[in-house]
């Protein structure tokens, strides 16, 4: 008798463990719930892991070579706008119009946009920001040349790292860049250039497709 009512005893005090855990639970869970409803528990996605859902290509931005231009594209991300250009040659037109409405333009300077109009999340909204022409159409001429061969409605996710030198190398002045060619466009390190870099000359782009000295 004394074994069995040890026994008993024994189970009751599981039983009652068990019960006390079912219970704790059921409190924790109905209590997540409750704030879950209330706007009490949410989750924070990073801007990057807010726009780039899904894309097809990632293109790594040489910052370093177009200051400006990466500065403002950086800082257009990191204000909210997509870092994933959907590819809209199509649209381009329509989308620098709605997004370049109302800015003049500025001698020296380009109107830079982001999103850039040949994307589908251009236009209307996108950043707009004076950058200088040579660093602007530079940086369009790379961009140009690398999403050449991507059909539309390609998704290109674009990285863009802050720019540690905004002016590297800048010529003293107005002064004009001139390579008499591409063996001294390569010994001071600067080839390819893009239409629009300084030194970049027709003289050098042998066969007119915007890149010189590949």
């Amino acid at each position: 008798m004394k074994d069995r009512f040890t026994l008993e005893r024994l189970s009751l005090k599981k039983a009652s463990g068990l019960l006390k855990l079912y219970l704790l639970t059921f409190t924790l869970i109905a209590a997540i719930l409750t704030l879950s409803a209330c706007g009490g528990v949410t989750v924070t996605l990073s801007p990057g892991e807010a726009k780039n859902t899904s894309y097809d290509y990632e293109l790594l931005f040489p910052s370093e070579k177009y200051p400006e231009t990466a500065l403002h594209i950086y800082g257009a991300i990191e204000q909210g706008h997509s870092n994933v250009c959907t590819i809209d040659r199509a649209g381009a037109e329509a989308n620098r119009k709605k997004s370049l409405a109302g800015i003049d333009t500025k001698k020296g300077y380009d109107r830079d946009e982001w999103p850039m109009a040949m994307c589908k999340e251009g236009g209307e909204g996108a950043s707009v920001a004076y950058v200088a022409s040579s660093d602007n159409r530079g940086a369009g001429s790379w961009v140009g040349h690398q999403l050449s061969d991507y059909p539309d409605g390609t998704k290109v996710l674009f990285v863009v790292e802050k720019p540690e030198n905004l002016f590297p190398d800048a010529p003293a002045g107005d002064e004009e860049v001139v390579y008499a060619n591409c063996a001294a466009v390569r010994e001071a390190g600067k080839a390819p250039l893009y239409k629009g870099d300084p030194g970049y000359s027709s003289k050098l782009d042998r066969d007119g497709d915007g890149v010189a000295c590949q």
